[in-house]
């Protein structure tokens, strides 16, 4: 197939360096839909290279994912669609992965009735706080400094 990565140079790649490390990712696109996808209002199809290396250029990842989407080709370019990409990951990292990791989601034994998704909410409720109005980067600094003193919490909604 002519979108398959390798065969054709990636109509959209980007370069980012952090973190000590240079992260390249390329996408492909087409809206030549083969006969074998009949996912429902398939659009376009797309392969997403992610290659990650040292700063000295050893290499640490590779990796290759596929997708479809509902998107045109006229409304949704391939870099859009590779922000698109990137930006769910900005939501997994600053959101589930401090739920998970600084909250401990994974091991709460709230597991009936209506407590999970109290519990859920009231740990995004607390997310969001820190962020909103505490101007917190790192949630469980923010949340060990409000531990520390029972008036802080209550001044980030405002008591």
């Amino acid at each position: 197939m002519a979108w398959t990565r390798g065969f054709f140079p990636p109509p959209y790649e980007t370069r980012d360096k952090a973190h000590g490390r240079i992260e390249i990712r390329r996408i492909w696109v087409s809206s030549d839909l083969p006969e074998s996808i009949t996912f429902p209002y398939a659009n376009q199809v797309l392969t997403i290279e992610r290659v990650t290396t040292d700063l000295r250029g050893k290499e640490l990842r590779h990796e290759v994912v596929y997708g479809i989407t509902s998107g045109s080709a006229t409304a949704e370019s391939p870099a859009d669609l590779l922000q698109y990409n990137r930006g769910h990951w900005e939501i997994e990292n600053g959101l589930h992965w401090v739920r998970d990791v600084t909250f401990d989601e994974d091991r709460s034994q709230v597991r009936t009735g209506a407590g999970p998704r109290m519990m859920a909410t009231l740990r995004n409720l607390a997310i969001s706080l820190h962020r909103l109005y505490g101007g917190a980067k790192n949630i469980a600094a923010a949340i060990r400094h409000c531990a520390k003193n029972a008036n802080r919490p209550m001044a980030l909604i405002g008591l």
